[in-house]
């Protein structure tokens, strides 16, 4: 591995380091992609990093100006890493894309919840999956890259007093996806999401990973 692989700094300098990247390939590929994204986005704040990492995510630097930050989503996402707080993910493919290094927060997925819940009320499994995990929504970090349903069940979750750290929800499509995502801009909480119904899996993976990288940046500084 590179001795560059080894560097950190600030969050807007030009260093560099891509955890998931475990070879010299790997992560000069990563670097270069970094590198054009923060000429094309910016490099400024930490809202920029994440910004950068969901553009190079899915290949478009459109991205960058349809996401969405609300009451200081990156702040409130590293104190909650720092705490171990669980993130719970609405799907398998956001659970399984979320990096394990450099944190101790366990990762949940919404699906290994919902028992009968869905078949008794007629919900998504999502949805149900939420519900199930009321308990522990408090103080954690929701992650949603696919499912509406579940982003509007933990709106009104929210609106009811539950109280997780941090929102990332992207959900994408054109049942109900831009209005969740609305909704949640509306609540009183940290989250980051996505203008319209453009969105998914890959752009909420990048957010929550970019923050983690931070946070592993941060413990090595």
């Amino acid at each position: 591995m590179s001795k560059e692989l080894s560097r950190h700094a600030d969050t807007t300098t030009n260093t560099y380091i891509d955890p998931g990247a475990t070879t010299e390939e790997a992560y000069e590929i990563s670097k270069t992609s970094r590198t054009l994204a923060r000429k094309m986005v910016g490099n400024q704040t930490p809202d920029d990093r994440v910004r950068q990492r969901c553009s190079v995510a899915v290949g478009d630097f459109a991205m960058a100006d349809l996401l969405r930050f609300n009451a200081d989503p990156v702040p409130a996402t590293l104190r909650a890493l720092k705490s171990n707080a669980p993130i719970i993910t609405d799907i398998r493919m956001v659970q399984v894309g979320i990096q394990k290094k450099g944190h101790g927060s366990e990762i949940l997925c919404a699906l290994d919840f919902s028992g009968e819940i869905a078949q008794e009320r007629g919900i998504t499994r999502s949805s149900a999956g939420f519900l199930a995990l009321r308990d522990r929504l408090a103080g954690s970090i929701i992650v949603i890259g696919n499912a509406p349903s579940g982003l509007l069940t933990v709106c009104g979750m929210i609106k009811d007093d539950c109280r997780p750290a941090i929102v990332i929800g992207t959900p994408v499509g054109f049942v109900n996806a831009a209005e969740s995502k609305a909704v949640l801009r509306t609540l009183d909480i940290p989250s980051i999401s996505t203008e319209g119904t453009r969105g998914g899996t890959p752009v909420a993976v990048a957010s929550i990973n970019e923050i983690i990288t931070m946070l592993i940046e941060e413990s090595a500084s």
